[in-house]
């Protein structure tokens, strides 16, 4: 679903019809502090746009800054196949393409 920001993301959800208001992202849940305004400095719809990895795992929080302002969304990663974390979602773990690239040999 396209945030108000202009984003697309699967997290993302919003229902305004018969007078309802609900906005939320699935990602963080009810009781993660999630508010529409993060969503335009989040950095989930560029790393789903970058990697569509199916072993993947993104956890999302709401990080604060110094007194409470700066809030944003800090996302770390998991990878099913490996069971390795901490590595940079836009490119993935690595292991899981060199699967793909054995499959498929470039001719």
């Amino acid at each position: 679903m396209r945030t108000r920001y202009g984003k697309e993301c699967t997290y993302y959800y919003e229902d305004f019809r018969r007078g309802r208001e609900l906005q939320e992202c699935r990602l963080l849940g009810k009781d993660g502090g999630w508010k529409p305004v993060l969503c335009k400095t989040c950095p989930l719809p560029g790393i789903l746009l970058a990697n569509a990895c199916p072993e993947m795992v993104l956890r999302a929080t709401v990080s604060s800054g110094i007194f409470g302002f700066g809030r944003r969304v800090m996302v770390t990663t998991w990878c099913r196949r490996t069971n390795r974390s901490g590595f940079d979602p836009h490119i993935g773990c690595g292991e899981c393409h060199t699967v793909i690239k054995e499959i498929h040999p470039p001719k």
